[in-house]
């Protein structure tokens, strides 16, 4: 059977297991964490449960969080996600995003994930709570109109990168390398050595040629 690349996971995380994985990228809610989630898996999460389903908590964490380690997120993986999501309040979130991190040029493709009017984060009261506080900065003239004070970016919410580079294998890796394909591939490789070239791509979500190559460099190394 010829190899298919994977683009998203069967099921995205929810409930306690999206809790599991937030702290285990670093998010600091009162839960144990998992070992190792998917980087990119679990931001995508994490904004369907703050924009599809409202829960404000984790949006204000997940947007503390970008603040801090956007340069380690592999923006190629997260923008094939996105635009294969369907909720439009998805979409316009990452929009956003890539507005306002616009100094990094690797987020420009994500500013066409959502075009149309201008979503309101709040169901009701945005409008009143935009006159009373202003717009957030951050997000401000972008595809979403969120007012100020509802995302607060507490710095404390999140783990720094040092500490975070600890405690998951693949976010030190992108550390090492760049965040990249390679770079997954490679901390995937340290927990599995065994991984067949098919699977390391399927585990990574990356294409077969690059897991091939990243096989023979492991052996290299290990024969070395």
């Amino acid at each position: 059977m010829s190899y298919k690349r994977r683009l998203v996971p069967s099921d995205f995380p929810q409930g306690a297991q999206l809790t599991a994985a937030l702290v285990g990228i670093g998010m600091n809610f009162a839960a144990k964490g998992q070992t190792d989630p998917n980087i990119e898996d679990t931001l995508v999460a994490a904004s369907i449960e703050g924009l599809a389903r409202g829960d404000l908590r984790v949006l204000d964490v997940l947007v503390t969080w970008l603040g801090v380690h956007s340069p380690w997120i592999n923006v190629d993986r997260l923008y094939r996600s996105v635009a294969l999501q369907e909720d439009n309040r998805v979409r316009a979130f990452w929009a956003a995003v890539a507005m306002w991190r616009h100094k990094d040029r690797r987020f420009s493709r994500c500013e066409g994930l959502y075009r149309g009017p201008r979503q309101p984060l709040l169901p009701s009261g945005n409008a009143f709570q935009v006159r009373r506080h202003g717009e957030d900065k951050r997000f401000a003239h972008g595809p979403l109109e969120i007012p100020a004070e509802i995302l607060r970016g507490r710095t404390a919410d999140v783990l720094s990168p040092a500490e975070l580079a600890k405690r998951h294998r693949t976010y030190r890796q992108r550390i090492l390398m760049g965040p990249s394909y390679r770079a997954d591939m490679w901390a995937e490789l340290e927990r599995n050595p065994d991984l067949s070239a098919a699977e390391l791509a399927r585990q990574t979500y990356g294409s077969f040629a690059t897991a091939w190559q990243i096989k023979q460099d492991w052996a290299l190394l290990q024969a070395a």
